[in-house]
């Protein structure tokens, strides 16, 4: 029965359908290779189409099978050829129709049965292939079919047919497209069926002296350096020249720049023998010889997470080829690839056909369908603020996992079955047929330069050794490394298949390979006679106008103030929309509210971070804020973006402050892992950019905590890669639950070192504003991770006035305003000399003890708005303008456990040990240590706040 075939469903038959009514009515309009489907079969026993349906209900085609092979006198419920009505399908059709569905069959799914597996231990079970299944007879084999002209081959036997698919679907390549959209089935159909791809002899030899590069190389380490981590290529040595033939294939079309991220897997032979890394380097490497420059706070890494860039010159030009830093969480770095490929269109000017400059993604068979964040990353793909115009995917498929067998890793046929979530075509490449891969990577690069889509290569291959070479395989896997032992390698094999081709003699392989190990042995001699100088990483591209930052920096003023008459073009731009706008009458409203603020000198939250973006691009700044629902903000603050509501047109009021410069707001998909991940990579790449990324809530950064710690904390420590990245997370405790109140400052608080990054905790709107212009008119930069109000965001006591943005500067300590003026006031002088306790505190908690009628005389409110780097100098004048002080508090919302009380105890006795303050005792007020971070009961948070709040102002609590 045909319906049990999941290939003739009712979409593909509804497909035909169409192609068929199009053909009707203009014959020249469908390819050509329809016209000759519809040309040879004869669907009535005139041999003529039964062009329209007597069969109410059913189109053309469906009733025209229907009727083509019923009798004259038979009914519907029992005719030869009914349609089921439930699955769309045919139980009988003619010969030529099943020949078609042999034909799809094998288009579709001729991949189970193809020869994709070096080991030959997989079994996939391939019966459905048969023609017989196709209700097709052994009497037919040596029939003729019109079908054979869909396949450009003319009227064929099925023997003939049927062996030209077995070619063309089941050998060392195949392809996996059932699912994707027709144009590009249809493409791939071509591809496999009627393109020419041979490698000249000159390109056959290069392949194998590639090959003998990769071989050599990972034989002399395993020799020279016995046990010793190198995560082997051997198995997937055509990695090796799929690479190549990229740079040399894609330049020719148009590709000027290759930007790979891969785990460790292969990783040093790719930076050997593509990369062009030198040896003498690589060896003193595993030496352990290259020594780290802590002079400077760089601390280096293992030698397979390094990175590195260099030119590839190729026949048909030059190839700037880049390998990303990558730590040890596998699929980690896809998303920071693709936003520094973004980033790097950008330089190109090539934001509309992205031809210039090719993201690939090498992964690991276990890790590219066990790992989320590579779901979220293929999600990335054709969305508007995050395309990149199509990466190409390669899977090194080893067929195990660390020691787990592809069983228990995953629930698909092939580990690369993750991309059909975007309707990826996916190439299947035996790894031991080298040309096979190289076909594959050629036909790739072709697609996605015509179509802009990601593209899928998955290598089958094998891992010769253990997960590390000091592991024992077979403990796990007996039967596989039973047969791997007795395997010849990849060289091995393609060298005899040249030998055979009379392409390149045993003698001149056998002369190419030991010549490499000599000059291995010759290299590694005279690394360890005399170490290479150790080469720092240097600061390329845009970064060459700018320092690494370094502690000492981070206390130099600089000025962030703003001209009234840049402010006031903001306004002027944010506050008004085109003739003929209409926009919700909120935002009308709204864009009242903000000209009102303007104009009474009382700016909030959202306008005064408007006016930063602002006027930084009309000073030259382009703007990219990404993140989810940050166009209108969580909190509905920002309005970065207004929307017609009758149209949906959407109109940036920033785009005319400059037009050479950028403002990019975009809806992120609701992802934090990849998304931060995109952001940290176009950061990294252009600091020439604001960059900044807003968490929905603040807590759910821990999402993309594996970028915050690997990248973002220790990327400049580990791989000297700066960034100015700004994450913008919610923060504060206001009776909205665990998951809605803290953004977890304790984590980056303990992640900062080194001056590494800066983490606030702002609670005026002319802070935000000046430390965003900070952000770039510093001469280097630092990622800053600031915890953003929610209540605040309309409190009526925050706000800032225009003065403020003119002539004021970022404070990273604010001391209370009733005592400001006591070098004018003698009033304020002494009211400053009955301070007894003082009262540390950051963020929204200020407003609560500022509010409060316990407040006296007799305590100061002093707000540290910069947690790290800590502002030890500013916070000791301010403290020591308190001759009298016998207390001081460190009071915070979260739990004691959490929060910055961790962090801030030690800095703060340490800082009144060095004013020779030692008497003066140091307490906490604030949450006990806790589970969750806050209470999910309303009345239970309320008098939390409260109790914190007395015992905060009244003295002797």
């Amino acid at each position: 029965m045909i319906n049990k075939f999941p290939y003739m469903n009712r979409v593909n038959l509804e497909y035909v359908e169409s192609l068929m009514d199009q053909y009707v009515k203009d014959p020249d309009s469908i390819d050509p290779v329809w016209q000759k489907f519809f040309e040879g079969v004869e669907f009535g026993q005139s041999g003529k189409f039964l062009l329209n349906s007597e069969m109410q209900g059913k189109s053309g085609l469906s009733a025209g099978l229907a009727n083509s092979s019923k009798p004259a006198n038979s009914t519907n419920s029992s005719a030869d050829g009914q349609i089921n009505s439930d699955t769309g399908t045919l139980n009988q059709q003619s010969p030529e129709l099943k020949v078609y569905e042999l034909i799809q069959a094998y288009r579709d799914y001729g991949h189970l049965k193809a020869d994709l597996d070096p080991l030959k231990l997989q079994h996939r079970k391939t019966t459905f292939l048969d023609f017989k299944s196709f209700n097709l007879e052994e009497s037919d084999a040596q029939k003729t079919f019109s079908m054979g002209q869909i396949l450009g081959l003319g009227p064929k036997t099925l023997d003939e047919i049927i062996n030209k698919l077995e070619s063309w679907y089941c050998q060392t390549l195949a392809v996996q497209v059932a699912e994707c959209h027709p144009q590009v089935r249809d493409w791939f159909t071509k591809e496999m069926e009627a393109s020419e791809f041979e490698l000249k002899a000159e390109q056959k030899v290069n392949i194998l002296k590639q090959l003998a590069r990769t071989e050599t190389l990972e034989k002399f380490l395993h020799t020279r350096y016995v046990g010793t981590k190198r995560f082997s290529i051997e198995g997937c040595d055509s990695l090796i020249p799929s690479l190549e033939y990229l740079c040399e294939k894609g330049a020719s079309l148009g590709v000027k720049a290759v930007t790979i991220g891969m785990a460790h897997r292969g990783r040093i032979n790719v930076l050997a023998n593509f990369m062009d890394k030198a040896l003498n380097i690589i060896f003193a490497e595993f030496d352990g010889n290259m020594g780290v420059d802590q002079s400077h706070d760089y601390d280096g890494d293992v030698k397979y997470h390094l990175g590195y860039q260099s030119i590839k010159d190729t026949k048909n030009g030059k190839v700037e080829v880049s390998l990303a830093f990558n730590p040890s969480h596998l699929e980690a770095v896809n998303p920071v690839v693709l936003g520094m490929v973004r980033a790097q269109q950008r330089f190109n000017n090539d934001t509309e056909e992205r031809k210039t400059v090719v993201p690939v993604l090498i992964h690991g068979d276990a890790a590219v369908i066990g790992q989320g964040v590579v779901s979220e990353t293929f999600q990335l793909s054709l969305l508007k603020g995050y395309t990149t115009g199509g990466t190409i995917h390669i899977v090194m498929n080893n067929q195990v996992g660390f020691t787990t067998d592809p069983k228990d890793a995953r629930s698909t046929d092939y580990a690369s079955d993750i991309a059909k979530s975007i309707k990826a075509p996916i190439l299947l490449a035996n790894g031991d047929d080298p040309e096979a891969c190289v076909k594959a990577m050629d036909i790739a690069i072709r697609f996605r330069q015509k179509f802009k889509q990601d593209v899928v290569i998955e290598i089958v291959g094998y891992r010769r050794f253990g997960h590390n070479e000091g592991d024992e395989p077979s403990f796990t896997q007996p039967k596989m490394y039973e047969v791997i032992k007795k395997l010849p390698t990849t060289y091995s094999i393609y060298s005899s298949r040249l030998q055979a081709q009379s392409v390149f003699s045993k003698e001149q392989a056998q002369e190419f390979y030991d010549l490499k190990m000599d000059n291995l042995q010759k290299i590694l001699d005279e690394v360890r006679a005399k170490t290479p100088e150790v080469t720092h990483p240097t600061m390329p591209g845009l970064w060459q106008e700018l320092k690494r930052g370094t502690l000492a920096d981070a206390f130099i003023p600089v000025s962030t103030k703003a001209t009234k008459a840049n402010l006031e073009q903001v306004i002027s731009n944010i506050t008004s929309t085109p003739d003929g706008f209409e926009p919700h009458a909120k935002i009308a409203k709204l864009l009242e509210t903000r000209s009102k603020q303007w104009s009474d000198n009382a700016i909030d939250w959202g306008l005064a971070e408007l006016l930063a973006y602002g006027t930084l691009m009309i000073e030259g700044t382009s703007i990219r804020i990404s993140g989810q629902d940050c166009i209108r903000g969580t909190f509905t603050h920002r309005h970065a973006m207004f929307f017609d509501k009758n149209s949906g047109d959407v109109f940036n009021p920033f785009k005319a402050l400059n037009p050479k410069k950028e403002f990019c707001v975009y809806n992120s998909p609701l992802s934090e892992y990849a998304v931060l991940g995109f952001e940290y990579g176009n950061a990294i790449k252009d600091p020439s950019f604001l960059t900044v990324w807003e968490a929905q809530f603040g807590d759910f950064a821990n999402g993309a905590q594996i970028i915050i710690d690997q990248f973002l904390s220790s990327g400049e420590s580990k791989w000297y890669q700066m960034n100015g990245l700004v994450l913008l997370l919610p923060h504060g405790y206001e009776g909205q639950g665990p998951e809605h109140s803290s953004a977890r400052l304790e984590r980056f608080l303990q992640l900062c070192a080194q001056y590494n990054m800066q983490v606030c905790n702002f609670t005026e709107p002319n802070q935000l504003f000046h430390a965003l212009r900070r952000q770039v008119k510093r001469n280097f930069r630092k990622p800053m991770v600031v915890m953003s109000p929610k209540s605040l965001l309309r409190h009526p006591k925050v706000i800032c006035t225009q003065e403020d943005l003119i002539e004021g500067h970022f404070s990273e300590v604010l001391d209370d305003p009733r005592f400001l003026n006591e070098k004018t006031d003698v009033q304020a002088l002494l009211d400053r000399q009955k301070v007894k306790r003082v009262v540390l505190c950051s963020g929204k908690v200020y407003y609560d003890l500022a509010a409060s009628d316990k407040l006296s005389g007799q305590v100061a409110l002093v707000r540290i708005e910069q947690l790290y780097p800590f502002p030890e100098q500013m916070l000791a004048e301010v403290l020591n303008s308190y001759p009298n002080m016998t207390e001081l508090l460190w009071t915070q919302e979260e739990p004691q456990n959490m929060g910055a009380y961790g962090y801030i105890m030690l800095k703060l006795r340490m800082c009144l040990q060095k004013l020779k303050r030692n008497e003066v005792p140091v307490y906490y007020v604030g949450r006990t240590e806790r589970a969750s971070p806050a209470t999910g009961a309303p009345s239970v948070h309320t008098k939390e706040q409260q109790l914190i709040i007395t015992q905060s102002l009244e003295l002797g609590s």
